[in-house]
């Protein structure tokens, strides 16, 4: 994966060199295609820290004039840091305190007349229709219709609730499969779920464990290995679209429609995929899935999360009841999901509202949609086929730029290995470093005294993730400078 790959994607401009061109590890070729890059404007949206700001003990200069202060965070002359953490927060949208300035004046000068009073100069609808707005926006970056999304809640909150439809165990189906790795949140309410219905999770719960331990990815053939081993008795699949910990992006459709074929449902959990990758829920006709937004889609930690059940799941048909069909898919229901037409009624008698919007409980949080909505208007401007093309190109970038070094391109002297897919295709923006054993702590050191912001997994691995909105060749070109000095610091202080 080299050079040629930005070549080609490149329109316009001076040439730029070949894989095999030394000139590929120059600051200039970084600049040349930040120049040539179509969604350079969108790096402005966003509020880089600073290197003054993350030294720093507190959140403001100890000069008594926090109200001048709180302006400077946005306009500041300080050099900015290296962020390549957006797989795990994503950075704050400039744009995202005049929505939340809006909400607040909302609230104050209008109170509970604020859910159903437009107003000329509204960034969102009244209160009552925000969840219509989020959806709206959302759904294209996930390949949805908008009936087949809904922002609520919290991504484990949403898979229980989705688990609670989807997962109806038999005496014959009953077992869940699900990656051995998985992300714990998702392992926990996966086998809670089994646990809630009086079954045992060693035998209902069957873990894709990876065949080789020093290279933790599960080919897709493998993953349909396990499905046939187990298709006559299980009920659903709930599987990572992109692993948090390899970063590997499974073939979501080819899963999708071989488990469909066994007859069982399939999950998705897109946290790390959705505002990443270009996908298509229900083109691959996914059965449903869930994500949170303070990732790649920048809401903010803990913002609100957001499902999809696919549009044949989502229909309600009030002239089935009484002919033995279910006129809905059974679920957890609460007021919000209710029909609007007769929300107000209170007349107890449940009736949901059509696709994802009918597995709603309670009225949304207007603040915490505020903020999902000022990221994805940023997302609405461009696409996710234009997003996805410079992620390939950046991550590209990374990855030629750690490999390829002329110093350490033998993989004999260089002193990590990526545990991440070769194949762009089968990956994200995301790489996940490993490197040798106990070098971890000094080079996390050594890139902490640069300001650059990446995460770490224990005991060896560090996650590197450009973002393509906001992140920089540049970026990636002076993260790649600092990352090969702090291994060799690390090595020199290991001898």
């Amino acid at each position: 994966m080299g050079s040629r790959l930005h070549v080609r994607e490149i329109q316009s401009g001076p040439p730029l060199p070949y894989a095999d061109d030394i000139r590929a590890f120059c600051k200039e070729y970084a600049e040349l295609l930040d120049a040539q890059d179509p969604l350079r404007r969108f790096r402005d949206d966003f509020i880089i820290p600073s290197k003054k700001d993350l030294k720093r003990k507190t959140l403001f200069p100890n000069d008594g004039c926090v109200c001048v202060h709180v302006a400077e965070t946005e306009e500041t002359s300080d050099e900015e840091c290296i962020y390549l953490c957006g797989n795990s927060l994503g950075l704050q949208p400039r744009s995202t305190r005049k929505y939340i300035e809006y909400y607040l004046r909302t609230w104050a000068t209008k109170g509970v007349t604020g859910h159903f009073v437009p107003h000329d100069d509204q960034l969102l609808p009244p209160f009552v229709d925000v969840d219509e707005a989020g959806a709206k926006l959302m759904a294209p970056v996930v390949g949805a219709l908008k009936s087949e999304v809904a922002v609520v809640g919290t991504l484990t909150t949403n898979l229980h609730l989705l688990m609670a439809s989807f997962y109806r165990p038999t005496q014959e189906r009953y077992k869940i499969i699900i990656e051995g790795k998985a992300f714990p949140s998702d392992h926990y309410a996966v086998e809670s779920q089994i646990i809630h219905h009086n079954l045992d999770p060693k035998d209902a719960m069957v873990l894709i464990e990876p065949e080789d331990l020093d290279r933790p990815i599960l080919d897709t053939e493998y993953i349909l290995r396990v499905i046939d081993e187990n298709a006559h008795s299980t009920a659903l699949i709930v599987l990572s679209a992109i692993q948090f910990y390899t970063g590997q992006y499974f073939d979501i459709q080819r899963i999708t429609a071989y488990a469909q074929s066994k007859g069982i449902l399939v999950g998705w959990d897109c946290a790390h995929a959705a505002g990443n990758v270009d996908l298509r829920l229900h083109d691959w006709n996914v059965d449903f899935a869930a994500w949170c937004t303070y990732k790649y889609l920048n809401a903010g930690p803990g913002g609100m999360a957001a499902l999809f059940v696919h549009e044949r799941h989502g229909r309600v048909d009030l002239e089935l009841a009484g002919s033995g069909t279910e006129p809905f898919r059974p679920r957890f229901s609460g007021w919000w999901g209710g029909d609007k037409e007769t929300r107000f009624l209170m007349n107890n008698h449940f009736v949901p509202q059509q696709g994802a919007a009918g597995f709603q409980l309670s009225n949304p949080s207007v603040l915490d949609m505020n903020a999902v909505v000022a990221s994805l208007e940023l997302f609405s401007q461009t696409s996710m086929a234009e997003i996805r093309k410079k992620s390939l190109n950046l991550t590209g970038y990374l990855e030629h730029l750690l490999l390829c070094d002329p110093q350490t391109e033998s993989s004999e002297k260089r002193p990590f290995s990526i545990i991440t897919p070769t194949n762009p295709a089968e990956r994200g923006a995301q790489l996940s470093i490993r490197l040798q054993p106990g070098l971890l702590d000094s080079v996390l050191e050594s890139l902490d005294e640069d300001a650059v912001i990446i995460d770490e997994r224990k005991p060896d691995v560090i996650r590197v993730a450009p973002a393509p909105l906001y992140n920089t060749y540049v970026d990636v070109w002076r993260f790649a400078q600092i990352f090969h000095r702090a291994c060799d610091k690390a090595l020199r202080a290991r001898e």
